[in-house]
């Protein structure tokens, strides 16, 4: 399979390293990329942070890709046009999968709000390690949070294409986990997760 989709790139061919799958079987845990998706203030990286705890706890190699770094660092050249949103979630996924090459089991916090870019994250990660994990809380809700300052600064038109308020989110129709974080606890929440984790894990 190659990784190099455009046409400049056709003469690329990404080598099969053969280290990838003994990693994975010294760790003794199936790596996995766990995408939290979700609107801003909705609990993506709260979650994220627990869950990472409780992961490592279990003895397993963890890393998270934060919405918030990743646009301080590898996407910072972005802004948040529908095209530029989808560059952004290409190269998290492509991060991403390779650190699921590595063995980790890797936790994405990204607002990610195209059904199709998602859709796309997971064929560039695979559909067998993709966990797709609706963190979900109402506007209302997430607005009345508003850790961050930002749901006022888009009402007030200070914020361009922001979440919610002038740009779409497609809500995920068959999320692997779903997060109603309004009657769900934090705790709670990442125990969903790791259910879900533990039943699709083939550690032997």
């Amino acid at each position: 399979m190659s990784y190099f989709p455009d046409s400049q790139n056709q003469n690329l061919h990404a080598f099969a390293f053969s280290h990838r799958r003994s990693e994975q079987m010294r760790m003794n845990h199936k790596p996995a990329v766990i995408w939290m998706t979700g609107i801003s203030a909705s609990g993506k990286s709260t979650i994220a942070d627990a869950l990472d705890i409780a992961l490592q706890e279990q003895g397993r190699i963890t890393a998270i890709i934060d919405g918030d770094s990743v646009r301080g660092g590898l996407c910072r050249d972005l802004g948040f046009t529908d095209s530029d949103r989808d560059e952004n979630i290409r190269r998290v996924a492509e991060v991403a999968r390779l650190m699921l090459d590595a063995g980790l089991v890797v936790i994405v916090a990204l607002i990610s709000p195209s059904s199709a870019s998602r859709h796309y994250a997971r064929s560039i990660i695979g559909n067998e390690y993709f966990v797709e994990v609706h963190v979900d809380a109402p506007l209302e809700t997430a607005e009345q949070r508003d850790p961050k300052g930002l749901y006022k600064k888009a009402r007030a038109g200070l914020i361009k294409n922001f979440t919610g308020i002038d740009s779409n989110y497609d809500v995920p129709v068959f999320p692997e986990v779903h997060l109603n974080t309004q009657a769900l606890s934090v705790a709670q929440s990442v125990a969903a997760i790791l259910d879900w984790v533990a039943h699709n894990d083939d550690r032997t």
